[in-house]
């Protein structure tokens, strides 16, 4: 899930599976340097991940976290061997959705600070420049956050009028480049008036799932005009994205997580299972109850289980359920070394390793409508990162490592390289926690078997560079794309 934004106030592709550094691999373990089923900083770790969606653009740039299961994996390497750099490309907006399709032009969904209207943004691969861009119609602070690339490379997204749009780019004759509605379909009679959608996800038949902020789930088809849905139980509201796997989708609400399916076209759900949700909302997230878009992984198909982060009072713990059935796999205890109980960021999952990044106390500009109160008020930004491994028969967890890194965005995992990729946000202060505007911020690479940094670059300093928790993207060339509050950064290597 990205920070709010700031306010003053059918072409189907295999999925890329990437061979592993079998006798590094093998010695490192032997040697008692990686844990069971690690792979080397540098090395392609060939762990399972969610399976291409046909309906969906390239794996690991369709989708805010990747690809339709929500796993924040990508095939692609990311910034090489080489002095890093970065610049920021300037679109006085903030842009939680950066997306790459088949053609490898950047696809951007950001809010300006002044006006709020989402608008849509061209990107040129080689510079970050903006090529052109289309206003949409202005809907809720979240309305419009989540979008993804469909097969044809066109921004799904629904737009202030409840309508789901898809956006395709192309370029005329004159050379230049021009953005616009290719579809239109009205959802206004599945979302109710002053509701608003915050989370779409295509399914492996083609029909686009929805989730909105008052509870209604549902399923459109654009091609047919078909639209039905389903309430949740009352009171229970749906704050962060969705994610689909061939099982069915998976949703959080502020109450339980369920798995749904529509055989016939009518969503029904399979199985609930309700989580630990705390007394109140906390400082850093942005609704009473878990953060996690939830996230598809597992030891063969990529998604025997589904995982998120409850809001338990002191400690929160991961949750992981049985994809087929609901039952829970196991429940552990993360983000303890921060000592910041609270994560807004989907969790990354791959093969049978997980990775929670912590945003308790994170200092977001503006909170979205009925968001509440926190409890408490105010705290300091505590981060943190912890990776747990599920056993593969799935009789239980271990944490592998959990530190107090301060993630300030939502982490990427290559599986080219394996190594994690993020921007950091350091104190002003080295030592302590607290956050200013003069914060500087790092984009770091991780060693997901130690939870080390072993390169940085610092991109920045000031408020204009924060990334607000914001997922960033790697590109096809191995630009690293990362959304701010301000436009979008694009860090390379020499």
């Amino acid at each position: 899930m990205p920070a709010p934004l700031p306010v003053p106030h059918a072409r189907p592709r295999p999925r890329r599976r990437l061979p592993a550094a079998a006798l590094f691999s093998v010695l490192a373990l032997a040697a008692g340097a990686l844990p069971a089923g690690a792979a080397p900083i540098g090395a392609a770790a060939s762990v399972p991940v969610p399976p291409h969606n046909p309906y969906a653009g390239p794996d690991g740039t369709a989708t805010m976290h990747g690809d339709t299961g929500s796993s924040d994996t990508t095939p692609l390497a990311g910034p090489g061997a080489g002095a890093l750099s970065s610049k920021r490309t300037a679109l006085a907006s903030a842009c939680p959705t950066v997306l790459v399709g088949s053609d490898g032009l950047p696809v951007v969904l950001c809010t300006p600070i002044f006006g709020q209207v989402p608008t849509v943004h061209l990107l040129d691969p080689a510079t970050g420049a903006s090529l052109t861009s289309l206003e949409l119609t202005k809907g809720s602070l979240l309305g419009g956050v989540y979008a993804y690339l469909d097969h044809e490379d066109r921004l799904v997204v629904v737009d202030g009028s409840r309508s789901l749009l898809r956006v395709g780019h192309r370029r005329e004759a004159s050379g230049a480049w021009r953005l616009s509605v290719d579809r239109r379909l009205s959802l206004a009679a599945a979302v109710p008036d002053g509701d608003a959608v915050t989370g779409l996800s295509p399914d492996w038949q083609g029909r686009v799932w929805f989730a909105t902020g008052g509870g209604t789930v549902g399923l459109a088809d654009d091609r047919t005009g078909q639209v039905a849905s389903l309430r949740l139980p009352a009171g229970e509201r749906v704050a962060n994205s969705i994610s689909t796997a061939p099982e069915g989708t998976a949703v959080t609400s502020t109450h339980a997580t369920y798995l749904l399916t529509a055989d016939d076209g009518v969503p029904r759900t399979v199985w609930r299972q309700a989580y630990d949700r705390g007394r109140a909302r906390k400082p850093g997230l942005l609704s009473w109850g878990s953060g996690s878009t939830p996230t598809f992984l597992g030891p063969s198909s990529g998604t025997e289980w589904v995982a998120i982060v409850d809001n338990a009072d002191t400690t929160v713990r991961l949750k992981v359920y049985r994809t087929a059935d609901g039952k829970e796999v196991c429940s552990s205890p993360v983000l303890v070394a921060s000592g910041g109980p609270g994560s807004e960021n989907s969790p990354v999952g791959a093969g049978t390793s997980i990775y929670v990044a912590g945003t308790y106390g994170y200092p977001y500009p503006a909170l979205p409508d009925g968001a509440g109160p926190s409890d408490p008020s105010s705290a300091d930004f505590a981060g943190g990162l912890t990776r747990v491994d599920v056993r593969p028969d799935g009789t239980g967890c271990t944490v592998v490592w959990d530190n107090a890194l301060r993630s300030a965005a939502v982490p990427k995992l290559s599986t080219a390289t394996n190594t994690l990729h993020t921007v950091v946000r350091d104190p002003l202060i080295p030592g302590t926690k607290g956050t200013s505007l003069l914060d500087p911020y790092r984009y770091v690479q991780i060693d997901p078997a130690t939870g080390r940094v072993v390169r940085s670059h610092q991109v920045g300093i000031g408020s204009l560079y924060d990334t607000l928790q914001m997922a960033g993207t790697v590109a096809p060339d191995g630009a690293y794309l990362q959304g701010t509050v301000t436009g979008v950064l694009r860090i390379t290597a020499s």
